[in-house]
């Protein structure tokens, strides 16, 4: 990824995935734009997921359905506006979830993730309210923010990377802080509070 925290080699990537039992998900985060490319990099990898940090730019999501069934497709889209409700329905009919995140693929070094900032979650909760596909939210989440996230946006689940990271290695305290946080929310919604 040209951003973000964690870039692990595909020769690791190749040996998680093949410890992993198959009901278990294995995500590949790919910055690739080109359909062939994906089919190419999934096929060396092994993974049954495939999370696309960018737009495809070359070929479709029907192309890589056919070429790769049973693997699921994860779209992020990077809110930057209110023009992420419109990008979000137009690709929701053609993958399995959708990831919101706070990068931007428009600058020229593309900011594809792990920037540790939120984004206007109340065009998050629009969309979580208008596509028909789970939504997971990512973004700049921390321990003492993900419980207002999972409030206002209702995603069907979080994504967290720099939040739960001390000079950029995973932070055991942070991690318990920030599951700490989620399961007091998700005992809060089960609740109705």
């Amino acid at each position: 990824m040209p951003s973000g925290p964690g870039p692990i080699p595909e020769e690791l990537i190749a040996e998680i995935a093949a410890t992993v039992p198959p009901a278990v998900a294995t995500f590949l985060l790919t910055c690739k734009e080109d359909v062939e490319a994906i089919i190419e990099q999934q096929r060396r990898l092994r993974v049954n997921t495939i999370q696309i940090c960018d737009r495809l730019q070359r070929g479709s999501f029907k192309q890589l359905r056919q070429a790769l069934p049973g693997v699921s497709l994860v779209q992020v889209i990077h809110v930057t506006g209110r023009e992420s409700i419109a990008e979000s329905v137009s690709v929701a009919p053609f993958v399995d979830a959708i990831l919101l995140d706070s990068g931007n693929q428009s600058l020229p070094i593309k900011e594809l993730g792990g920037t540790g900032r939120t984004h206007d979650w109340s065009v998050s909760r629009e969309i979580t309210e208008t596509v028909r596909v789970p939504v997971f939210l990512a973004g700049g989440l921390r321990s003492d923010n993900v419980a207002g996230a999972i409030r206002t946006v209702g995603p069907f689940g979080v994504d967290v990377c720099s939040g739960v990271r001390t000079n950029g290695e995973l932070d055991e305290a942070k991690l318990s802080a920030f599951f700490a946080a989620v399961q007091d929310q998700s005992a809060s919604l089960a609740l109705g509070r």
